[in-house]
């Protein structure tokens, strides 16, 4: 397993798709800033959370949202082109770019997948 961690703004808004099995699948892309001044450029990692917390969140991963995500890191290729790609095992929620209309941002919150909470529940944390 090669586990990587990237913070990043989502490209666009997440979205909810189903296996073959049915099972839920939250597909979205994070946008990471890479180098600085003239050798600054963008890295784009797809990015896939399955089961119960992909669905709690769709409503929350919106185009802008600032994220970390951490997870198995893969790269494919497509028509001569590589992917990265990680399939997620930790997603925080770090606020970010207000929508309109709201003054505050939405509190930030951990999803990890060795967690004990309920999946049912996903703003209820507890640290110890």
């Amino acid at each position: 397993m090669k586990t990587i961690v990237i913070a990043g703004r989502l490209t666009r808004d997440a979205e909810l798709r189903r296996t073959q099995a049915g099972d839920a699948v939250l597909g979205f892309s994070v946008a990471v800033d890479d180098g600085y001044g003239e050798r600054k450029k963008t890295l784009f990692f797809d990015c896939s959370l399955f089961g119960k917390r992909g669905q709690s969140l769709e409503d929350h991963m919106r185009k802008g949202s600032q994220v970390t995500v951490s997870g198995d890191f893969s790269t494919r290729e497509h028509d001569g082109k590589s992917y990265m790609q990680i399939r997620v095992s930790d997603l925080t929620l770090q606020g970010g770019k207000p929508s309109e209309g709201r003054a505050r941002q939405e509190p930030e919150g951990s999803y990890g997948a060795q967690s004990g909470l309920d999946d049912e529940i996903p703003f209820m944390m507890e640290w110890r």
